[in-house]
């Protein structure tokens, strides 16, 4: 499969990493909104989130709804540390640290949303591909979504995840 997605790129700052993408998508920016600051939207490609209190300082669990390898999934609980309407998007919860979604109408296009990702999260270099090729199928997801076909996470597996896993050890070689 050819994603559409740009590669993620990763800073490494002492023990924080922090992992970018930018995506330009062609819905509005209302439409990409709802899909990463609404609990109507985030199951359709990233987690359920319950509760989720959308104002700065209101709490935020996460909860992913694909399994690791031993059948479980992610929790994680935290705070809403950034909220800008239509805007801005911050999470900063256990395990993923802080998730951050800049939203802006995409200035090379008439219609269209640019959207910014930042993750900052404490983790070792030896993590940091399994978390890009995780965010990057996340964002596969996400388009998905966003063009009517939220993800069935019944038919979820690892096999996407390892080709891209393997595709950001070769741009890392």
């Amino acid at each position: 499969m050819e994603s559409p997605i740009p590669y993620g790129t990763v800073v490494s700052d002492a023990d924080i990493r922090t992992i970018s993408f930018t995506l330009r998508l062609p819905q509005p920016v209302e439409e990409v909104w709802a899909a990463v600051a609404g609990p109507e939207g985030l199951p359709g490609w990233l987690a359920a989130a319950d509760p989720f209190e959308r104002h700065e300082g209101g709490r935020i669990t996460l909860r992913w709804l694909n399994t690791n390898a031993s059948g479980r999934s992610t929790v994680a609980a935290g705070r809403v540390t950034g909220w800008g309407p239509t805007r801005l998007a911050e999470y900063t919860v256990a395990v993923h640290g802080r998730i951050r979604f800049e939203i802006a109408p995409d200035p090379d296009r008439r219609t269209g949303t640019r959207l910014r990702f930042t993750n900052e999260l404490e983790t070792p270099d030896s993590a940091v591909l399994a978390n890009l090729a995780g965010w990057h199928q996340h964002f596969e997801y996400l388009t998905e979504a966003l063009a009517g076909r939220p993800v069935d996470w019944s038919t979820w597996n690892l096999g996407r995840w390892r080709a891209l896993y393997e595709e950001y050890e070769r741009v890392a070689a």
